[in-house]
């Protein structure tokens, strides 16, 4: 009876889920931090004192501002700078923005991100958009002869106005300068101008590899944006290889892999199902595409993801799951 006693006063009753995972939103946003460190030590190899500054200033700006909107506009309590997901906001931000910045214009980006882009909707879980592409896409359509002149890596100690510049391989591909663009073992190691995260392909391939070890992810969202890519710069350029270039551009250049492996995975503005991942992933690859080779920017990534997140309800709302217990209806009847 005492043992029986003993056992009773073990049970432990508690609200659904009762098996845990170990998954939580700070391991996820550290882990995906963790991630970009070999894109982080790329930048700083490229791009020294002016990528340091940027990073530093964008992480930093981003942390500050989420806790200054949290306590004295939003008056909560409950600190949440310590979650991960403002040094996450404030590196992809930072990775978005060249390494000759003016520092100013990262604070006013950072402000944004977090501020209209997170915070306004009501903090981590409840904004419909990524909040770093929404700082960024704000300081292109604001500041874009800053946000569109590119330092030429190397120039360790350049800053601001000092750091010589050069066309990205996409600007020499939307002026049509086709025999120009780097080769791919440039495009993948990263000795092209461009933005901080973007110029090492390499190094953000193997921060997608960690995070599929890791299981952070699933490959839905990439593969599927990438393999979309692929398939239609392909199919053109093998019908016109004089007006559109290799494959192999538009998935090492740019934004590319930055934002399908990073920005468009994330877990608030991204559908649920796998389903819907695809049919996502396959339409930001598409929306890219598009913009890339026909519409106003060199580069479509940004704007595509933005879009999708817009259509990120639908498509849940399309791709729901069956319910648990539902049976399928056969001759009108369950």
């Amino acid at each position: 009876m005492g043992s029986l006693t003993q056992s009773m006063n073990k049970l432990i009753i508690s609200l659904s889920p009762h098996v845990h995972g170990g998954d939580s939103v700070q391991k996820n946003m550290y882990g995906v931090c963790l991630a970009l460190v070999p894109a982080l030590a790329a930048s700083l190899a490229f791009f020294g004192v002016g990528a340091a500054a940027v990073l530093a200033t964008s992480v930093l700006s981003c942390v500050f501002f989420e806790w200054a909107i949290a306590k004295f506009l939003l008056k909560t309590e409950r600190c949440t700078i310590c979650d991960g997901s403002a040094i996450l906001t404030g590196l992809l931000l930072g990775f978005n923005l060249p390494s000759n910045l003016p520092i100013w214009i990262v604070l006013i980006g950072a402000l944004v991100a977090i501020g209209i882009g997170k915070m306004t909707f009501g903090g981590l879980g409840c904004n419909p958009f990524n909040p770093a592409l929404v700082g960024r896409v704000f300081l292109l359509i604001s500041f874009p002869v800053q946000m569109t002149t590119w330092p030429e890596p190397g120039q360790l100690t350049a800053m601001g106005a000092d750091a010589v510049t050069a066309a990205t391989p996409l600007g020499l591909l939307a002026a049509g300068r086709i025999d120009e663009i780097p080769g791919a073992t440039d495009l993948l190691l990263g000795n092209v101008g461009g933005s901080l995260g973007e110029v090492s392909a390499l190094a953000l391939l193997l921060g997608l590899a960690f995070m599929l070890w890791k299981k952070i992810i699933t490959w839905h969202i990439p593969i599927s944006i990438l393999s979309t890519v692929a398939v239609f710069t392909g199919v053109l350029y093998l019908i016109d290889p004089t007006t559109y270039v290799n494959p192999l551009v538009h998935l090492l250049g740019g934004g590319m892999i930055l934002g399908a492996c990073y920005m468009a995975t994330d877990y608030v503005t991204s559908p649920m199902t796998r389903k819907g991942q695809i049919i996502y992933g396959c339409s930001i690859g598409f929306l890219t595409v598009v913009i890339r080779l026909w519409g106003a920017y060199p580069e479509g990534m940004s704007f595509a993801i933005l879009i999708m997140n817009a259509f990120t309800p639908l498509i849940n709302t399309y791709c729901k799951p069956k319910r648990f217990g539902e049976m399928a209806k056969k001759g009108g009847k369950k």
